[in-house]
C-alpha cells in the first residue's frame, strides 16, 4: 500500500475542494432559479423525484460499492458488473415509465405523467457511468472525479438557468435533471478509459451482489423514510407547501451532502484498504471524521440562529415563509453529520447488515413522527423530522460501534470540540446580533454574524480545544511525494 495516508489527503482535499466549489454553484444556481420560478415549479418536479427517487437507489445495485470494498477485483468482475448495471438501468427506466400514470392520478396532477417520461431517460446514463466511477475511485483519482462532478453541474446549472429565463417553467428543472447524468457519464468514459468486455457467468461476483444488495435495501429503507413527509406534503398540502419545504430541505442538504459526500467518498476508500490493519483503520477514521464534524457543526449553527436571513438573502423575499421551516430542519446537519461516517466505518469492514438493522429500527419512527406531525403543515414535519433523529443520535452511535476497534467515548471525544466550539461561538455571534441586528439590513447582517461566527469557532477549535496539530498534520501530508498509481483494477 504506497503512500495511501498521502494519497488520502490529498483525495480528501481536493474533494473537498471541488465540493467547495459545487457548493458555491449550488447556491448560485438556486438563488437565481428561486427568482425565475416559483414554488409550483419546484413543488411539480418534487412530486415525481420523491417516487422515481426510490428507483434511483436502485441503478447500481451497490456494486460501485462492493467494486471499492474489495480488496481485489479483477476485470472480468468488473466488466460482468457494469452489464449488471446496464440492465438494473434499463429496468428502472421502464418501470419509471410505467408508474407515470400512477404518479398523475396519485397527485391528481396530469402534467407529471410528461414529467416522469423524461426523467426515465436519466436511470440509462446513470447505470452507463457507475463502474467507470468506481474505477476512478480505487484509483483514489479525486482529482479526476471532482472535475467531472463541477463540469456536470456548470452544464446542467446553465440549461435550468436558460430554460428559466425563456419560460420553460419547471421543464428547465427536469432538463437540468436529465443533463446531469449525461454530462458525468460522458465524463467518467473519457477519465477511466476503460472499454467494458463481455459478461462472464463464472466471475466470481455473487459476493459482490449480495454485499451491493444488502447496500441497496439499506439505501431504500432510508429514502423511503427520508422522503415519506414529502409524498404527504405534496399529497395532502399541494406543490405550494412541498414547493416551500423541498427549498428548506435543499439548503440544509447542500452542506450535508456536499460534505459527506466529499469527505466519505475518499473515506470509504481509503479504510477499505486498511480494513486488515485495526490501528490504522481507528486512526485514520477518527481524523476524517474530526474533519466532517469541524466542517459541518458551525453550518448547523447558522442555519438555525439566521434562518431568516439566509433565506431573504439566498432565496429572495418571496421564500420568507420557508425560514422557519429551514430553522426547524436545522438540526439535521448535525445529526447526519455525526451519524453518517459511522456508515462509513461500518461498509468499509464488510458490516452492511448492521446498517440495514438500524435503518430497518429507525425508519418506523421517522414515518410515525411525520404522520403525527401532518396535521400541523410543513413548519410541523420539518419539527418532527429533526426531534426524531436527535431522539435516536446517541443509541445509534453506541448501536454502530459496538464491537468495532472505534469507542463510544471516541466518538463522544470527538464530537465534543467542535461541538462546543459551535455553541460558545452561536451564543457570541447571537448576542453580538442582537445589538447591531435591528440598523442592518438581511445581507450585510448575514455577513457579520456568519463571519463573527466562523472566526469564534475557529479560535476556540484550534487553540482552546488543542486541535491545531491536527490541521498542521494535514498540510504536511500534502508535501509528501506520491508514489506511481496503483492498478485500477487489482489490490497490491
Amino acid at each position: 500500500m504506497h503512500d495511501l495516508k498521502g494519497k488520502t489527503i490529498r483525495g480528501g482535499l481536493a474533494r473537498l475542494s471541488a465540493q467547495g466549489a459545487g457548493f458555491l454553484l449550488r447556491v448560485g444556481s438556486l438563488m437565481v432559479l428561486a427568482r425565475l420560478l416559483e414554488p409550483k415549479d419546484f413543488g411539480l418536479v418534487g412530486m415525481v423525484t420523491a417516487f422515481t427517487g426510490v428507483l434511483t437507489l436502485f441503478r447500481d445495485f451497490g456494486l460501485s460499492s462492493a467494486a471499492v470494498q474489495r480488496t481485489t477485483v479483477t476485470e472480468e468482475q468488473v466488466s460482468t458488473l457494469f452489464w449488471i448495471n446496464m440492465l438494473v438501468g434499463v429496468l428502472l427506466g421502464l418501470l419509471a415509465v410505467a408508474m407515470a400514470p400512477f404518479i398523475a392520478a396519485f397527485y391528481h396532477e396530469p402534467r407529471l405523467s410528461k414529467v416522469t417520461l423524461v426523467l426515465a431517460a436519466g436511470f440509462f446514463f446513470n447505470a452507463a457511468g457507475v463502474q467507470h466511477s468506481a474505477l476512478l475511485q480505487r484509483q483514489m483519482r479525486f482529482t479526476a472525479l471532482s472535475v467531472i462532478n463541477i463540469v456536470s453541474l456548470i452544464v446542467g446549472t446553465a440549461i435550468a438557468i436558460g430554460g428559466a429565463k425563456a419560460g420553460y417553467g419547471y421543464w428547465s428543472l427536469v432538463a437540468m435533471t436529465v443533463t446531469l447524468p449525461i454530462t458525468s457519464t460522458i465524463g467518467f468514459w473519457l477519465t477511466a478509459a476503460w472499454i467494458p468486455g463481455m459478461p462472464r457467468k463464472q466471475a466470481g461476483v455473487r459476493s459482490m451482489i449480495r454485499f451491493g444488495g444488502t447496500v441497496t435495501l439499506n439505501g431504500l429503507v432510508v429514502y423511503v423514510a427520508n422522503n415519506f413527509e414529502k409524498i404527504l406534503l405534496g399529497r395532502y398540502w399541494g406543490v405550494d407547501a412541498l414547493g416551500l419545504y423541498g427549498r428548506a430541505y435543499q439548503l440544509v442538504n447542500i452542506p450535508t451532502d456536499n460534505i459527506n459526500s466529499s469527505v466519505g467518498e475518499v473515506a470509504f476508500s481509503a479504510l477499505s484498504r486498511l480494513q486488515d490493519d485495526p490501528p490504522r483503520l481507528k486512526s485514520y477514521f477518527l481524523k476524517g471524521y474530526s474533519l466532517v464534524l469541524a466542517l459541518t457543526l458551525p453550518i448547523t449553527t447558522a442555519c438555525v440562529l439566521f434562518a431568516d436571513d439566509i433565506v431573504v438573502v439566498l432565496l429572495g423575499p418571496k421564500w420568507k415563509d420557508t425560514a422557519a421551516i429551514f430553522r426547524f430542519l436545522g438540526p439535521t446537519i448535525m445529526v447526519f453529520a455525526i451519524a453518517n461516517p459511522l456508515s462509513w466505518l461500518l461498509s468499509s469492514i464488510g458490516w452492511v447488515g448492521r446498517n440495514l438493522k438500524i435503518a430497518l429500527v429507525i425508519a418506523p419512527t421517522m414515518m410515525a413522527g411525520f404522520v403525527i406531525a401532518m396535521p400541523y403543515g410543513p413548519r410541523g414535519v420539518a419539527f418532527a423530522y429533526s426531534a426524531v433523529l436527535s431522539l435516536w443520535l446517541l443509541p445509534l452511535i453506541a448501536w454502530c460501534v459496538r464491537g468495532t476497534v472505534v469507542s463510544f467515548w471516541d466518538i463522544l471525544l470527538t464530537v465534543s470540540r467542535p461541538l462546543v466550539s459551535s455553541v460558545v461561538a452561536g451564543a457570541l455571534a447571537f448576542g453580538l446580533r442582537s445589538i447591531y441586528g435591528p440598523a442592518l439590513s438581511p445581507f450585510p447582517r448575514l455577513a457579520i454574524e456568519s463571519t463573527v461566527l466562523l472566526l469564534t469557532f475557529l479560535g476556540i477549535l484550534l487553540f482552546v480545544t488543542g486541535q491545531k496539530a491536527f490541521y498542521l498534520n494535514l498540510v504536511r501530508g500534502l508535501t509528501k511525494r506520491e508514489a506511481p498509481e496503483e492498478s485500477a483494477l487489482v489490490s497490491v
